[in-house]
């Protein structure tokens, strides 16, 4: 009978603590989503609506020419397609390095192993504002050693180089602890039946990874698409740079039309929720999947 009553009495502390998760994830999606929401909402304004009757007031009328305007200004396919220039060579080599790197670390035992997890994991840590100078001079270094300056500065390649080079070692950590989740024999069959080291790789270890690679592409898309900083300090030709410094073209000289930012932030960041939506039931699943597989 007590052991009765102390099974309720735990399904109801147990059940209190559910509401109150429950109720603080609710609290917090509200709060995350205000901001998104009112952007939106302001996109959709005339400024000079907000102009006479302040931004709380109600609007007299709600239209898209903010976004008529911002599409004109921003000369959006151009830099869009900048972005994905940088982007997806950048996301694919980062999960292919990332994928090598744990793959070997965690199904290979030899010396320095886990220092290299350390190394690569490490590199997450700096501060790009620490990277920026001896990166710029290594960069004109380079190009001057080569008889062009612009191999690496001013151009595509040196802005992938240096999302590759930040990001991999995130990726490597991720990778990594899921890949310890998958059963060592597998790796043993394959050594076994005589697959080379790229054999194992490729054929018998990348499958697997699927759902931390699709969670890891939705992730590094949308860091990538929305860096702004290597951006700006490593290229110097407008035509070459991203989606996001396109917002700069919606400021005014002495006043900017708020309005009309928002409604170009908005267009920015379609593509990235485009690519989540697409992918939503994989990221979640590869955040997941690691955790519950033994």
């Amino acid at each position: 009978m007590s052991h009765i009553v102390q099974n309720q009495k735990y399904r109801n502390r147990q059940k209190i603590k559910d509401a109150f998760i429950t109720a603080f994830i609710a609290i917090f999606a509200v709060v995350w989503m205000i901001p998104i929401l009112w952007t939106f909402w302001t996109s959709l304004r005339p400024y000079s609506d907000i102009i006479q009757k302040g931004v709380f007031s109600r609007p007299d009328t709600l239209n898209l020419q903010n976004y008529a305007d911002a599409y004109r200004l921003m000369n959006i396919w151009e830099y869009l397609s900048n972005s994905f220039i940088v982007a997806i060579p950048a996301v694919f080599l980062t999960l292919f390095f990332g994928s090598l790197i744990a793959f070997v670390v965690t199904r290979y035992s030899f010396k320095f192993n886990l220092y290299l997890l350390l190394l690569f994991t490490a590199g997450n840590l700096l501060p790009v504002q620490l990277v920026y100078a001896p990166l710029f001079k290594m960069y004109i270094w380079i190009g001057d050693l080569v008889g062009n300056r612009n191999i690496l500065y001013d151009s595509y390649l040196g802005v992938i180089l240096i999302h590759v080079a930040l990001q991999v070692g995130f990726a490597t950590f991720v990778m990594s602890s899921y890949m310890k989740t998958i059963p060592k024999e597998i790796s043993e069959s394959a050594m076994v039946d005589g697959a080379s080291v790229f054999r194992h790789y490729w054929n018998v270890i990348l499958p697997l990874l699927r759902p931390p690679l699709a969670a890891l592409s939705v992730l590094m898309t949308t860091w990538i698409y929305n860096e702004f900083f290597w951006a700006i300090v490593l290229i110097k030709s407008d035509s070459k740079r991203p989606i996001t410094s396109a917002l700069g073209r919606l400021q005014g000289e002495f006043v900017t039309d708020f309005n009309l930012l928002a409604a170009g932030a908005i267009m920015a960041a379609l593509p990235t929720l485009i690519i989540f939506f697409i992918l939503k039931r994989q990221f979640v699943s590869g955040l997941t999947l690691g955790s519950t597989k033994g």
